[in-house]
C-alpha cells in the first residue's frame, strides 16, 4: 500500500526518522517541482468538478468566491 503524507517541513526529519527505523516501510521523500505543484493542483480541480457534476458536492458560486475578497 502507498500513503502520500503532508508534513510540515520543520516535522519532517523527526517523522522521516521514525519511517525509516521501521524495516517494514520504505520511506521516500518527495520533492516537488512547479510543473509538478501546478498538474497535482489541476488534477484536484477536475476531479472537484467531477464530484460537483454528481452532485456529491457543491462549489462556490464567483459572487461566493468575490465576497471572500
Amino acid at each position: 500500500m502507498k500513503v502520500l503524507l503532508d508534513i510540515e517541513d520543520k516535522k519532517a526529519p523527526a517523522l522521516m526518522k521514525v519511517l525509516k527505523d521501521l524495516n517494514y516501510v520504505k520511506a521516500i521523500p518527495i520533492k516537488k517541482t512547479k510543473k509538478e505543484a501546478f498538474l497535482l493542483g489541476l488534477k484536484e480541480a477536475v476531479n472537484e468538478v467531477k464530484l460537483a457534476k454528481q452532485g456529491k458536492i457543491k462549489l462556490k458560486s464567483a459572487k461566493e468566491l468575490l465576497n471572500e475578497l
